[in-house]
Formats: structure tokens, C-alpha cells, sequence
């Protein structure tokens, strides 16, 4: 089962790469005084890949728990 940890390990550190991605991207928009309307337009272009990196993140660590119990 030590497989199972590992590859938990590497998908939840590809979950937190993605939000660490969707943070810097949100802070350079808002450091960049942009109107209501551009700015709710970055924003809904970073939602999908915000949600997915927890999404990933989540998995990893289900499977990582399940990898240590089983072990």
C-alpha cells in the first residue's frame, strides 16, 4: 500500500500547486486596479481550475489516508 501513499502525496501536491497558481493569479489581478467587469472576468476564468486543484488536492489526501490505514 506504500504505492497508494506516494501517489496521494504527488496528487496533492498538484492539488496545491493549482492553488497556489489560482492565489498569485487573483492577487496580480487585484494589484492591477482593473473594472468590476474584468476583474469578475479573471476571476470566473480561475474558478474551474481553483475548484479542480482542490478537487485533486482532496483525492490525494483520501488517498494518502487510505494508504496509511491499509498499511
Amino acid at each position: 500500500m506504500e504505492i497508494v501513499v506516494w501517489i496521494g502525496a504527488v496528487l496533492s501536491v498538484i492539488g496545491l500547486a493549482g492553488i497556489v497558481y489560482s492565489i498569485i493569479t487573483i492577487v496580480k489581478a487585484k494589484r492591477a486596479n482593473l473594472s468590476d467587469e474584468e476583474m469578475r472576468a479573471r476571476v470566473s476564468k480561475v474558478l474551474p481550475i481553483n475548484l479542480g486543484a482542490l478537487l485533486i488536492s482532496m483525492i490525494g489526501l483520501m488517498a494518502v489516508v487510505v494508504g496509511v490505514m491499509l498499511g
